[in-house]
């Protein structure tokens, strides 16, 4: 394959993903902006009355409370700043200022799936409840990494549910990838263990593991999780490199609990917000990101493995405001 028809193919793929986060945005783009509309029709200012309205359209997103708040008061500033502001710039001020609310990883690249070149494997714990659709993202991260030209192995310490270990070794036997697992009951340290020793002996590029999804406590939970990564520091002295946190953006202010959760139970260092294509609450993600300062990572707008993207604020803001469709 020649320069360019890696250039052209490369090209495609982006304008594939773009035209995904858009379409997995649009319903929460549709009720946004219907309120929008609403809220600035017939006025020539953002007076009081646009910015309630903006508000209600803003909390019915998802965006939250206090985010919504810091948005609100920021226009207002702005308003004041500046003496005269029109609805027509309203969009413009908007994006702004929810670009500037944003976090994602320093390193992130809209089009790739890379690794740091001085962690070899890169480990990488993923946590979060049952049902967010946790092993189904390690099965498209895989699948992605792998696509991207990594070797994968996949550790299923997940095993107080067998439903875990089976749809886990179904998604690497999809994606071709080897797994390390053991059978239900078995200490989830010691899979993660393995999963490690197996991941340097095969010289892989990285090694995602899969973590129980339970939630009885605050304590229960911060003490499972400490074992297992004091018991992978065992064999990779700065290893995890990274604790991913999967969350269902469909669960609105549910998500942020559960964000709560488990922030206060282990150090995260990223997150992955999964079922955005599915509901009209994708403002969500701003909200978690604004709340926890912690980088949003991956976002889930469908359900092909291609659809689990990796954020990047300057696109998602480009698709939540974009009228197109």
């Amino acid at each position: 394959m020649g320069l360019f028809d890696k250039l052209f193919k490369r090209n495609k793929e982006q304008q594939e993903q773009k035209e995904a986060l858009d379409e997995g945005l649009k319903k929460t783009k549709e009720g946004f902006f219907s309120r929008i509309t609403k809220a600035i029709a017939g006025k020539d200012k953002v007076d009081e009355e646009v910015l309630d309205q903006l508000e209600e359209a803003l909390i019915t997103a998802d965006v939250g409370l206090d985010t919504t708040v810091a948005i609100i008061k920021r226009i207002e500033e702005r308003v004041a700043r500046d003496k005269f502001v029109g609805t027509s710039e309203l969009n413009n001020i908007l994006q702004e200022e929810i670009m500037g609310m944003l976090t994602q990883a320093p390193d992130s690249k809209f089009e790739t799936f890379d690794l740091p070149a001085d962690k070899k494997p890169y480990v990488l714990l993923v946590v979060g409840v049952n049902g967010v659709g946790k092993t189904t993202t390690i099965g498209k991260l895989a699948y992605n990494f792998k696509k991207n030209g990594k070797k994968v192995v996949l550790g299923a310490a997940d095993t107080f549910r067998a439903a875990a270990v089976d749809q886990l070794t179904i998604w690497s036997e999809r994606v071709g990838v080897d797994i390390v697992k053991k059978e239900m009951g078995s200490d989830p340290g010691s899979v993660a263990f393995d999963a490690v020793q197996s991941a340097m002996a095969k010289e892989a590029d990285i090694v995602i593991i899969d973590t129980a999804g339970r939630l009885h406590n605050k304590a229960y939970l911060m003490d499972e999780l400490s074992k297992i990564r004091r018991v992978i520091s065992k064999k990779m002295p700065d290893a995890p490199h990274e604790v991913l946190l999967v969350l269902d953006g469909s669960t609105g202010q549910n998500a942020i609990e559960q964000a709560k959760q488990f922030t206060a139970a282990t150090d995260v260092t990223s997150l992955a917000i999964t079922k955005l294509d599915g509901t009209a609450k994708g403002g969500v993600v701003l909200a978690i990101a604004n709340q926890f300062k912690i980088p949003v990572k991956y976002i889930g707008v469908g359900e092909k493995m291609e659809d689990l993207q990796i954020f990047n604020k300057r696109e998602f803001v480009d698709s939540l405001f974009s009228l197109e469709g």
